[in-house]
């Protein structure tokens, strides 16, 4: 099965373009209740969409699915969701949660009435995964590298796939039987570590579901929608047909790929803390 890639946007535009591509999801990106404070240290992207890009982007997303991040549970929780709801998103995802208490009162809020997708990116979450994933009406998750490895206090966030804390925490989404993703690609033969290597990991873990990064194709980085749609052409379909041939790859071909990733992390991740020193 090929993995349901995503893409964070709120620019119309470019989201009429992917979904005619055959990007699986639009994503829309309304997290930014702590956000700030979390990650304002790192080359991330905080996104700062609007909620009244939802209603504007279901205008125009009509192959894929729309996906709506919402903010962390907090006093306006339910009137977020029920506007979400409102204008049409097909799936919401809950980030940064770390009790079963948020989890519930996130399914109590959506009620069923589109799908749900739970973000594991805090270690609270992971301890607390079991008694999460046995409450029912979870559709789907997601494991959230960034936020997750700055909570275990590590120094690269794909030491997450090396350390047992990924492979532990999917087996549990696959004892209850809940499709799950993990973190984001960049496109082939970029990124710290190549996205190929990311790719076929997913693949050995069972992952159905990456986001396209920023680095994947930045729309910062192009002048005219025309440009912009030429790369990102050319990069997905690379990358659709990488995944036709790990179709084909056998035990061997993946048990050696999984010991190229952890021998590849733990060399940046000393080359990270000796720049550090």
């Amino acid at each position: 099965m090929a993995l349901k890639l995503m893409y964070i946007t709120n620019h119309t535009g470019i989201a009429q373009i992917l979904d005619e591509y055959g990007v699986d999801r639009i994503f829309l990106d309304l997290e930014i209740i702590g956000k700030e404070k979390r990650q304002g240290h790192l080359d991330t992207v905080i996104s700062r969409h609007s909620i009244h890009d939802v209603a504007l982007l279901r205008n125009v997303v009509k192959k894929g699915q729309l996906l709506v991040r919402c903010n962390p549970i907090h006093e306006g929780t339910k009137t977020e969701i029920e506007k979400i709801i409102d204008d049409g998103a097909d799936i919401i995802m809950l980030p940064y949660f770390k009790s079963v208490d948020e989890v519930e009162t996130f399914l109590e809020c959506v009620r069923g009435r589109v799908k749900t997708n739970l973000l594991f990116e805090t270690p609270e979450a992971v301890e607390n995964a079991d008694k999460i994933l046995s409450l029912g009406g979870i559709d789907e998750v997601h494991i959230g590298l960034n936020d997750l490895h700055l909570g275990y206090g590590l120094t690269f966030m794909f030491e997450l796939l090396t350390n047992g804390v990924v492979e532990n925490l999917c087996q549990k989404f696959k004892q209850y039987h809940i499709p799950f993703g993990i973190g984001g690609i960049a496109a082939l033969n970029k990124g710290a570590l190549p996205a190929e290597y990311i790719i076929a990991e997913h693949y050995r873990i069972g992952s159905q579901c990456a986001i396209l990064s920023r680095s994947f194709c930045d729309t910062r980085n192009f002048h005219t929608l025309t440009d912009f749609a030429v790369t990102f052409l050319q990069r997905f379909t690379e990358v659709k047909g990488y995944e036709k041939v790990l179709v084909n790859e056998n035990e061997t071909f993946f048990e050696n790929n999984r010991l190229m990733v952890k021998n590849r992390v733990e060399e940046i991740v000393r080359r990270i803390q000796a720049n550090q020193q």
